[in-house]
Formats: C-alpha cells, sequence, structure tokens
C-alpha cells in the first residue's frame, strides 16, 4: 500500500461524508436536504477545480508531468469510478428515500411519474405564460464544422429533431423550482420537467439534460507587469468559457444523442459522466419551504461573551486579557463591534486588515468605511485570488479606495490568506495597540455555519510582530521579523518541524511525547514524513482533519501511533490547531495554516501561540470533546471508509452541541 493518498481521491472520500449526512436518518429531515445540496455544490466545484487541473498537467512535458502527477489519465479513471459511485448513491438517496420523506412530512417535489391532468394543463399554461419567448433554440447540424457553445454552470436539455440537436438552456432568469397548489396543499416541480414537458409536446420528442464544467482558473498572463487587480476583472468572464472539464449527461440518454453531442462539443467519450435526470441540484438551497421552523436542526442562538458584554469598551476588556472566541457558539457580532468601536474611537489612529473572502453587504468592510469617515487611517490588503470571491472582493476594494483607504491589491504566484487585523491607538500613556487573529475569514455570513476560533490581544509582543506583517503587505520589509507568530512562507514550516523533532527527542528519551493537531488538510508530503517518523519513535499522534487527508494510518513501520478522525456535522469544521507535548508544558498555536504545501510554501499565512490560561483551556477542552465525539465522527483508516466511531442515536449528543452546552456554561449565560 502507498504511504500517500491522493488528494483528490481524498476529497472525494470527503464528500462521501457530506453524503452520508444526507443518509443520516439521526439528522431532522429538512437538515438531510440541506446536504443533499451541499453534496451537488461540492461536487461542481470539484468538476471546476480539481479536475480542470489534473486535464492541464495532461498538456505539460512529461518531465514536469511526472513531477506533479505521474499517471494522471490513470487518475482520471479512478476518479471517474468514485464519481460514478457517488453520484449514484446521491441519485437513489435523494429520489428514492429522501423525497418520499418529505413528501409525507409535507413537503411535496413532484415527479413526472406524478404527473396528472391538472398538472399537464398547467405545465403547458406556465411555458406560454413565462417561457415561451425567452429559451432560445440551439439547433446544431451533425457536422463537424458546427460547433455548440454552452456556459458553464447552466443545465441544458437536448433533444433530437430531423437530424438537427435543439438545445435549450434554462432560463436564468427563473426559479429552479415552480410552485403548484393542488386540492389546497402547494407542490414544486422541476422547472427541466416543465419545460420537457412543453418540448415534448412541440417536437413530439424526448429531450434529456446535461450540463458542462468548465476550467474555472483564472490565467493571468505577465502578472508581473500592469494591474493585477485590473486583469483579473477582465478574466473573470473566462469562467464561461474555459476548457471543458466535465460533462454530466442523463442516464438513459440514447447514444445518437451522445453521438451529436460529441461532435457539437467537441468532447470525447472520456470528458462525459453519466449522471442523473437532473444537475447542478444546489439549487435544492432555494426551495422555499427549507425556512420551516419544523424538522431542523435544534436552534443555537450564538453566545455573547460576559467578559466582553459588561464592559463598554471592547479595548479595555482586551486590555485585562486576551479573548478568544469560537464561531458560530460563540458571536461574531464581537468582531463586528471590535470594527465599529474602533472606527469612533478618539484614540485609535489606524485600521489595518486583510481581507480575504467577505460578503457582498460586509458589516467589517462597512465599518472600515465608517473609520475612514471619521478620520482613521485604513489600510486593507485585499486577495482578489480568493476563487469565487474576486467579485466582492473587488466591490469593497474599490469602495474603501473611492473612500481613501490605502487598498493593496494581490501579489503574483503568492495568496495572502491570513485573517488578522491591526489596530493602532494613542492614549495618554503612549501608544497602545491591538491585534485580531483568528482561523477564519472576516465574513459575518460563513461565521453562522463555520466553526472558527479568533483571538483578541493587547500582548505587546504580539502586536508589534502583526504590525511587521502589515509592514510586509506595503512592501516595507521583505521578511517580517518574527519570534512569536508563525509566518508562511517565512517559519512556519520550520517551527511546525522543530517543534515536532522536538517530541522525537521526547519519545526517545522514553517521556511522554505527543501532538494533536485539527486542520480543514493534510497534504504536505513531508509534514507526512515527519508525522511518520514520529510515530516511529513512538510519539503517539491524534489528528482531527475535516477534508483531505494524505497520511495513511495504521501502516506497519510508519504510523501505528497516528489516529485520524473527520467530523461532519451542522457546522463546517473549520478551525485549525496545533498542539505540542513539550515535555508536559503544552504548546498551542492556532491560525489560518493548513498542512499542505500551499499553505506553508506559496501564501501568506499567520499562526498565534495560545499564552493566556483561559483561552488555552476553552480550546483544549473543546478539542477533547472532538475527539470523544461518538455521532458525527468518522475515523479514517488506510482505506478511508468513513466508519462512524460511534453509533449515538441522538444528534444532539455530537460533539458540536456538546461544545454549545459547555461554552454556554463557562459563559455563565443562561440558555437563549
Amino acid at each position: 500500500m502507498s504511504k500517500y493518498y491522493n488528494r483528490d481521491l481524498s476529497w472525494l472520500k470527503f464528500n462521501h461524508r457530506v453524503l452520508q449526512e444526507m443518509m443520516d436518518e439521526r439528522n431532522p429531515l429538512l437538515e438531510r436536504f440541506k446536504f443533499a445540496a451541499i453534496f451537488s455544490s461540492n461536487m461542481e466545484e470539484f468538476f471546476e477545480v480539481r479536475i480542470s487541473s489534473i486535464r492541464r498537467i495532461k498538456s505539460f512535458d512529461k518531465s514536469l508531468r511526472k513531477k506533479l502527477i505521474t499517471k494522471p489519465n490513470k487518475l482520471l479513471r479512478k476518479i471517474k469510478k468514485e464519481i460514478n459511485i457517488l453520484e449514484k448513491t446521491f441519485r437513489e438517496g435523494l429520489f428514492d428515500i429522501l423525497i418520499p420523506e418529505l413528501k409525507k412530512a409535507g413537503y411535496s417535489i413532484l415527479r413526472p411519474s406524478e404527473f396528472n391532468e391538472k398538472v399537464k394543463d398547467f405545465c403547458v399554461n406556465y411555458f406560454n405564460e413565462h417561457l415561451k419567448n425567452s429559451i432560445e433554440d440551439k439547433s446544431v447540424f451533425n457536422t463537424d464544422q458546427e460547433r455548440l457553445f454552452i456556459k458553464s454552470g447552466k443545465v441544458y436539455l437536448a433533444g433530437l429533431k430531423d437530424n438537427k440537436l435543439h438545445v435549450y438552456a434554462l432560463p436564468k432568469d427563473q426559479q429552479r423550482f415552480v410552485q403548484i397548489e393542488l386540492d389546497g396543499t402547494k407542490h414544486y416541480i422541476f422547472l427541466d420537467d416543465l419545460i420537457k414537458e412543453n418540448l415534448l409536446k412541440i417536437h413530439n420528442t424526448e429531450y434529456y439534460s446535461f450540463t458542462a464544467s468548465r476550467d474555472a482558473e483564472l490565467y493571468i498572463e505577465d502578472e508581473y507587469a500592469g494591474n493585477l487587480k485590473e486583469k483579473i476583472v477582465e478574466a473573470l468572464s473566462n469562467r464561461e468559457t474555459g476548457q471543458f472539464s466535465t460533462t454530466m449527461v442523463e442516464e438513459g440518454v440514447l447514444k445518437k444523442y451522445l453521438t451529436l453531442l460529441y461532435e457539437a462539443l467537441d468532447i470525447t467519450a472520456t470528458d462525459i459522466i453519466i449522471g442523473g435526470k437532473y444537475h447542478r441540484l444546489k439549487d435544492l438551497f432555494t426551495l422555499d419551504f427549507l425556512e420551516s421552523k419544523e424538522h431542523q436542526m435544534v436552534h443555537l442562538e450564538p453566545l455573547k461573551s460576559d467578559m466582553l458584554s459588561c464592559q463598554a469598551c471592547i479595548f479595555d476588556a482586551i486590555k485585562e486579557k486576551d479573548v478568544l472566541l469560537y464561531y458560530p457558539y460563540d458571536s461574531f457580532d464581537q468582531v463586528i463591534r471590535f470594527v465599529n468601536e474602533a472606527s469612533v474611537d478618539p484614540n485609535v489612529t489606524s485600521i489595518k486588515a486583510t481581507l480575504y473572502r467577505v460578503s457582498k453587504t460586509s458589516q467589517i468592510a462597512q465599518g472600515l468605511l465608517n473609520a475612514l469617515n471619521n478620520g482613521k487611517s485604513v489600510c486593507v490588503f485585499i486577495e482578489t485570488k480568493a476563487r469565487f470571491d474576486e467579485s466582492n472582493n473587488v466591490y469593497w476594494g474599490d469602495k474603501l479606495s473611492e473612500a481613501g483607504a490605502n487598498v493593496i491589491y494581490s501579489y503574483p504566484e503568492i495568496k495572502v490568506h491570513s485573517k488578522v487585523m491591526y489596530v493602532q491607538s494613542m492614549t495618554e500613556n503612549g501608544p497602545k495597540d491591538y491585534a485580531y487573529i483568528g482561523t477564519g475569514n472576516f465574513n459575518e455570513k460563513t461565521a453562522r455555519i463555520y466553526t472558527d476560533y479568533g483571538l483578541m490581544t493587547s500582548r505587546k509582543k504580539i502586536t508589534k510582530e502583526v504590525g511587521r506583517i502589515f509592514k510586509l503587505l506595503e512592501g516595507k520589509v521583505l521578511v517580517p521579523k518574527v519570534q512569536r507568530l508563525l509566518v508562511s512562507p517565512f517559519n512556519t514550516r520550520s517551527k511546525i518541524t522543530g517543534l515536532i523533532l522536538q517530541e522525537i527527542e521526547q519519545a526517545t528519551l522514553g517521556n511522554d511525547a505527543y501532538l494533536i493537531f485539527k486542520m480543514n488538510s493534510l497534504e504536505d508530503k513531508e509534514m507526512i514524513k515527519i508525522l511518520y517518523k514520529a510515530s516511529t519513535a513512538g510519539v503517539k499522534i491524534k489528528l482531527m482533519i475535516r477534508g483531505i487527508c494524505c497520511l495513511v494510518p495504521g501502516l506497519e513501520g510508519f504510523s501505528e501511533n497516528i489516529e485520524v478522525i473527520s467530523i461532519v456535522d451542522r457546522f463546517l469544521e473549520h478551525g485549525r490547531v496545533y498542539i505540542f507535548g513539550n515535555g508536559g508544558k503544552e504548546i498551542m498555536y492556532i491560525g489560518s495554516a493548513d498542512l499542505m504545501t500551499r499553505n506553508l510554501d506559496n501564501r501568506i499565512e499567520v499562526l498565534v501561540p495560545i499564552q493566556d490560561e483561559s483561552a488555552f483551556l476553552k480550546i483544549r477542552y473543546t478539542i477533547d470533546i472532538q475527539f470523544k465525539d461518538n455521532v458525527k465522527a468518522r475515523i479514517i483508516d488506510a482505506n478511508q471508509s468513513n466508519e462512524y466511531v460511534g453509533d449515538s442515536n441522538e444528534y444532539i449528543n455530537s460533539s458540536q452541541h456538546k461544545i454549545y452546552d459547555y461554552l454556554k456554561r463557562i459563559n455563565n449565560i443562561k440558555n437563549p
């Protein structure tokens, strides 16, 4: 068996865990339905990003190709096999189990086999009134000269008449699900089925659905010249016209349709995945019954920190001691308060922040605008290469720049992925600075569904180093002088490696030695090698990895001392924590960096040591809760089979719910 699990196959194993949540009868019904939409959305991104990357590698010179992926065609065949298994499980689970269960609960999605004459008449009337003049027929003759242009991310219907392929796109201005009331009960119909019903009548031929994913990467030529932000903006439209990565076609489509589709799109059978009748099912999120109060997870009202609530000024609280927040259990409103109070505090002279993914209605960005209006100096680094969030980031960059902020955009060949903010103030007693270092983005929307840590501190030795990071971003220094912070690509790899080597030394001396790491992904081969070395030396290693895990546990002579679990639950596990035994005096870091090559060598990341005792214990205790999870934890074994650790029958007993209860107790807050 190989010592390294392939990253793309491991990512598919992660999406299998999402699929397990859709199938998990312990989850409330509508929560399971949401996981169906998440699964579909994840698969779309995989087609657009990962499969596209492998296809690009195929075109490289053999010497370079071998350094990246030895046999890309073989890997693509393995990926396709896994996708077929996942998609089949997904279709059967959604349409044969979940949708019938929804119907019993009063949420009806009608399938064509359930269309009576009243429904068929509704389809005809709706089509004539709303759709007839808005859908475009792209007819293609059976010739090599004609090519069919289709956009990424859209669903198309294809039919054959008079040796011509007739193709219609689902109208972009129409909801994917159409409401119909029958006998006083609300039902929903797929827009796909409604249009097919009419096209069958018009053309007297069956229509089949298909969709295509194109390469989502933005290729920016000559990155060192000109305005990189403008190049990115210009390139955004390329996502609709890039190279095909995957074309998914409805199961049961006739061979003559496929032959014409190959010719029309200039693709081959290797580009095709035979999927279900419906594609792009992240649109399931648009069904309004998901807002129902029944069949949902128990609501967990975000907690307000006692320490912050009792202080009129948030900075007075941070002067007393570090404040650690753990979202979404703790309210992200405290971060918004941090920015808003800085924007009006007469002592504050400047605010600096890194923005990686911001929402369109970002309250953080609005707080920075308010700071500018109040005469504060504002410097913002905006990463325009944050995939799929480029438009939002550019929007706020323009807004802040117009208001007078010093806005710095992406650097060539490196992403700024750190989540840091730096507030400088001048008091009667001299300068006083504050910093925020987090594991997640400054995004109030994702902070409601991602678990992340955020540290607010006024420790001089930490704030001073955060200030040096911004000097790096502003181009004032080439290398930030840091001793306490870990900053990629400068010292993160070497520092973590050194701390692991210390554990190896402790183990060889016969002392207790251990590592406890929590992260999104573990992919870097050098880090995996040193973890294997530590395991062989007797270091006990516990890993909690949400997504990609290229390390193989349980390999004789390599990883017998490594335990790996993964938790997929109502919130997306996103925090990164690194704990080192350190001879009984544990060292802990949190921050933005996973143990992936890109995070260690090709991105600016920040990890901060946790020095405050209460903050340390808060993280340590919640980590222990998660390693005891017997509801949503899966064992990551050599085959990544995703077997559940335990078999508790109540979702409310999962570690995420126990963490909420724990935080509520330590905050002395009554049940909201």
